[in-house]
């Protein structure tokens, strides 16, 4: 018997939505479904954030907090923090697949999961092309290549366009600061290290073997760095960046370097990042201009 075309097409339709996926995540741990996932939890804000971002945001039902962008990932359900999983929430959303962070989430949770059969993926960007590739991962998890792939090729092209206009520049030393008590940076394996390298920036606790590392007033002193950068906690510049102006002969302070980027623009893993780069670029082409 012949099958029409209608019923043809649904059939091969049904054999996608069945397809295998298999995908090896940032930990090296092969992770495999029998289909794309329907219903996914993200146990950090950053992967909810490139969840929306592939395609994928109508499968999201369970979310850590500060899950806050886009707008409708305000309104998914909670789990508690990255840092403190609520495992009962999780559990009782009945997800198809959890997409965890490394670095944020703790070890005892992610095996609890496992052992109850729930797939984990661990998304852990460290450079800017880690989240164009995290796009791509998370919409073939979740069946949505459709609007992931786009969306890893634009970032791709915004990326090289700031590196060809940028990365060659001059060198600017750069301290960047996390907070202030206890006072914090990134050595150079952390993403934002990789930023300020795209912007023709030199880290300058880049060699700090801890991917961000405590250190103190007198380590930033005989640094002497040229840029000093902080984000802090939301969108208003917070009042400690101005604690530097103590110091008058570092030379940041002496030349008015002291630049302020929104937390989410920088310190999130996601193609906002590339709106803190675009950011800092202009902020050291402020710094050269002093010169």
């Amino acid at each position: 018997m012949r099958l029409r075309p209608l019923a043809l097409s649904l059939l091969v339709l049904s054999g996608l939505a069945r397809a295998d996926v298999d995908l090896t995540d940032d930990h090296g741990t092969a992770v495999h479904l029998t289909q794309p996932a329907r219903r996914i939890v993200s146990l950090a804000p950053h992967v909810t954030e490139l969840l929306y971002a592939a395609g994928a945001g109508d499968r999201v039902v369970g979310a850590v907090q500060y899950s806050d962008y886009p707008e409708a990932a305000k309104k998914v359900a909670r789990v508690g923090s990255y840092t403190a999983v609520d495992m009962e929430k999780v559990v009782a959303l009945k997800p198809d697949l959890v997409v965890a962070w490394k670095s944020g989430n703790r070890d005892a949770h992610l095996d609890k999961l496992r052992g109850l059969g729930i797939p984990v993926f661990i998304n852990e960007p460290r450079k800017i092309d880690d989240v164009a590739r995290s796009l791509s991962q998370l919409g073939k998890l979740a069946g949505t290549e459709a609007v992931a792939e786009p969306a890893a090729k634009a970032f791709r092209a915004r990326h090289a366009a700031l590196a060809a206009k940028y990365s060659a520049r001059p060198t600017v030393r750069t301290f960047y600061e996390i907070w202030n008590r206890p006072l914090m940076t990134v050595n150079g394996e952390h993403l934002i290290a990789d930023v300020i390298r795209l912007c023709g920036g030199e880290n300058v606790f880049a060699k700090l073997p801890v991917l961000a590392p405590a250190i103190d007033v007198e380590a930033v002193l005989a640094a002497q760095a040229e840029a000093i950068v902080a984000s802090g906690m939301g969108e208003a510049r917070p009042e400690w960046l101005d604690d530097w102006r103590k110091w008058s002969k570092l030379t940041a302070v002496a030349r008015g370097n002291l630049f302020f980027i929104p937390p989410d623009q920088i310190q999130r893993h996601t193609p906002r990042i590339l709106d803190g780069a675009e950011r800092l670029c202009a902020q050291l082409e402020e710094a050269r201009g002093r010169r």
